[in-house]
């Protein structure tokens, strides 16, 4: 009999994905998993391979085969990994700072490894949109993330006036050579008097989070350069409360009392139902029957 043929790579089980966070800012935001998913794994996707580089020196971690995965490769890259990953091999995929694919390329990839069933995992850490919720003390029990704002100017214009009526706060990503344009455009589009939270090189020495109206933002940063890689926090239109309807109260009102009701039952049942003082009611029915 002759030998049994080895399995050929490619017939090995498929490797798994990590989505691994890294800090964004202080290295020691880092987590326990995701240095040992970092040292573990056959090769690293970075956004910039220089910064992830740096990473892995800091918490000495070599010998990973590093590759580019970037907006402007990420289609012909995105094959190359999966290769790798159905070929057995597992892989970490990370961005310069933060969560992949928030804001990084990545969606694709992890559409790609469902589709040919390959398992993908997420190893959670530092979310610089969670940390200015936290610091902003704004009301976030409801939050939309809105990230960066194209550079488009038509898309640009598009996005912001979709959200001048947004009542939930939102967060925005900015650099800082785009500050003041996009302070501009708040005030603009939400007014100077609404209240924004400016988040500055969150979990670094020179952390900052300032509370202003928009209008103040924009003078302030207009005084001073602004530095370093912000996070916005914008509060959300404050919900109105709906105006109560006498004048249907009243009306309510005066039809239990044409079906029989006495003055009272029928002004307590239509202040209930309108949600006005039932007193009110009560007062009309009585002056004007």
């Amino acid at each position: 009999m002759s030998a049994p043929l080895k399995p050929r790579k490619s017939d090995n089980p498929p490797g798994s994905l990590y989505l691994v966070a890294t800090p964004i800012g202080n290295l020691g935001d880092i987590t326990l998993r995701a240095l040992d998913i970092l040292r573990n794994a056959d090769f690293i996707a970075a956004e910039d391979t220089r910064v992830t580089r740096k990473l892995l020196t800091h918490f000495d971690i070599g010998s990973v085969k590093l590759y580019s995965y970037r907006a402007h490769n990420r289609a012909e890259c995105g094959g190359v990994l999966l290769s790798l990953l159905l070929s057995g091999q597992s892989g970490a995929l990370v961005t310069d700072a933060g969560s992949p694919v928030v804001s990084d390329p990545g969606a694709d990839l992890v559409a790609l490894c469902r589709e040919a069933g390959v398992t993908v995992s997420v190893v959670p850490g530092a979310c610089a949109a969670v940390a200015a919720l936290t610091l902003s003390g704004l009301p976030s029990g409801r939050f939309c993330f809105e990230g960066f704002l194209s550079h488009t100017k038509k898309q640009r214009k598009a996005h912001l006036q979709s959200l001048p009526g947004e009542t939930r706060a939102m967060v925005f990503y900015e650099a800082p050579h785009k500050l003041l344009e996009t302070l501009a455009d708040f005030c603009a589009v939400f007014g100077p008097e609404r209240r924004v939270v400016v988040c500055r090189e969150l979990t670094k020495i020179h952390e900052e989070a300032l509370d202003f109206t928009v209008g103040e933002a924009l003078e302030h940063f207009t005084e001073h350069t602004p530095r370093g890689e912000f996070t916005l926090v914008v509060a959300g239109l404050p919900a109105q409360k709906a105006q109560p309807d006498i004048a249907g109260a009243q009306s309510a009102a005066r039809e239990l009392l044409r079906g029989g009701c006495s003055v009272r039952d029928a002004a307590r049942s239509a202040a209930k139902q309108a949600g006005v003082p039932r007193r009110e009611i009560y007062e009309k029915l009585i002056h004007k029957g």
